[in-house]
């Protein structure tokens, strides 16, 4: 019945299939005819074509049917055979885990206590490979890692480690603790900061610090070992080389304590900005400070110098008889000099002036070099409120869950003020010694003038 309806519902799609055809014969058979005669018995030919290929096509049909059934038939033969190999598969699984249990079973009451034994093993094994695949012994003894992971794994399974694999536990616990008080020399594989792997001797500083024979200061991590791009200061790294190539003796070196833990101290040293770098961290504001600070150092020893040079004409001037144009002291003599019999108090005008006309001479920048000495705090603390300023904001946007970039910005914005200190402490220093020296040589021509005025009225 099946069948039957499956043939009668392809039934319409061969009849079209059919038409087509006989469309298209006929279509063609039209083409080509030459009277309605001949495209008559060109129909002909065409129904019998077409019954043909139906036949054929019958045919092929029914040989593919057989074929099919065949295929069906081993299909649901082999179904059968794998149902019955899973079922009997299923049985030996079920009997093999009840045989897994009672094995289990039998492996742990012969343990005994010595699952107590191999519990403390996997730990102090986990320990060990944490503290190795840090500590600076490695580099010398690599490959440490790997065979306390591979005791971990057996330990975790059903196995058993041997006698051996137990003293080696031991054996290398008992050389972490010998070599982390042992300085050696050897030769390994370093990578520079261009990323170039190199063959360097170096020198191991127990686990707490290794070194290049150039004084280089190291760094271990994922099992590489590399030259830090940023070395600490310089008599570290004097230090380190010199240890590095002496023989015997004993010799300074930056031993960093915190090394075996990570080296938090010697990274913290070489974070340390240096002054040039605590220098650019003043920003405009300490550019502008440090211009004004040379500004006036500069103007201070032009005036120091002009001023020691003016003292000693001055000097040599109270002991010559001769009254000199090229300093302040002889041109005021020259006044007298030239004036010798005048009344006192016209004299007296005359030195008056001779003295005021100098004092600015001598003077000159001296109040320059003071407001600077006032106003460079000044700067400092404008410097340091607005970095104060943009520190707070990015406390604001970022939070304040970092102490250490809250230090930082403070830190920076502090050095402003250090620049306005450093300028204006010389900078007043200066002002008072060419100050100083102005004012003596004023003293001078005050005291000679007077002595002139006063000789003058006794002769009266």
């Amino acid at each position: 019945m099946k069948t039957l309806m499956t043939k009668l519902s392809a039934l319409p799609l061969s009849l079209l299939v059919a038409g087509s055809l006989t469309l298209s014969s006929a279509a063609v058979a039209q083409d080509s005819a030459q009277s309605l005669d001949q495209l008559l018995e060109y129909v002909k030919q065409g129904k019998v074509n077409e019954a043909r290929q139906n036949k054929e096509r019958e045919a092929r049909f029914l040989k593919d049917k057989k074929q099919q059934a065949n295929l069906l038939k081993k299909a649901e033969q082999t179904r059968t055979r794998e149902e019955e190999r899973s079922t009997r598969l299923e049985k030996i699984f079920e009997q093999n885990k009840e045989k897994i249990i009672v094995k289990r079973e039998a492996l742990n009451e012969a343990k005994g206590s010595l699952n107590e034994l191999f519990g403390h093993i996997n730990s102090a094994a986990g320990d060990m490979r944490e503290n190795f695949n840090t500590s600076l012994v490695s580099t010398e003894y690599p490959n440490r890692g790997e065979f306390l992971t591979g005791l971990i794994e057996k330990l975790k399974g059903d196995s058993l480690p041997t006698i051996a694999e137990i003293e080696r536990v031991w054996f290398e616990m008992q050389r972490e603790m010998i070599e982390s008080g042992r300085i050696v020399q050897y030769n390994t594989t370093v990578a520079t900061p261009a990323g170039d792997d190199i063959q360097a001797d170096v020198v191991r500083v127990g686990s707490f610090n290794i070194v290049t024979k150039d004084g280089e200061y190291l760094k271990y991590s994922d099992d590489t070992l590399s030259i830090l791009p940023r070395q600490p200061a310089s008599s570290f790294v004097n230090w380190a080389e010199n240890l590095a190539n002496s023989t015997d003796g004993h010799g300074r070196f930056g031993v960093d304590p915190t090394g075996p833990t990570g080296g938090s101290l010697l990274a913290a040293f070489i974070d340390t900005p240096t002054l040039t770098e605590r220098w650019h961290q003043g920003r405009q504001v300490g550019y502008v400070i440090t211009a004004v600070g040379i500004i006036a150092m500069l103007i201070a020893a032009w005036r120091f110098v002009v001023l020691t040079a003016i003292g000693a004409k001055v000097n040599a001037q109270l002991k010559s008889t001769v009254a000199s144009t090229d300093n302040p002291l002889g041109r005021v003599l020259v006044i007298a000099d030239e004036n010798p019999n005048m009344d006192t108090e016209s004299l007296e005008l005359k030195l008056n002036e001779a003295v005021l006309k100098e004092i600015p001479n001598l003077e000159n920048s001296l109040t320059l070099i003071k407001i600077i000495a006032a106003v460079a705090p000044l700067l400092g603390l404008l410097g340091t409120v607005t970095g104060m300023i943009i520190t707070f904001q990015a406390i604001t946007i970022f939070g304040a869950g970092d102490p250490k970039t809250m230090a930082s910005g403070i830190s920076s914005a502090l050095i402003t003020t250090v620049l306005g200190l450093i300028v204006a402490i010389p900078t007043l220093l200066a002002h008072t010694i060419v100050s100083g020296r102005a004012k003596r040589v004023i003293h001078v021509l005050e005291e000679q003038a007077a002595g002139i005025i006063a000789r003058n009225a006794e002769s009266k």
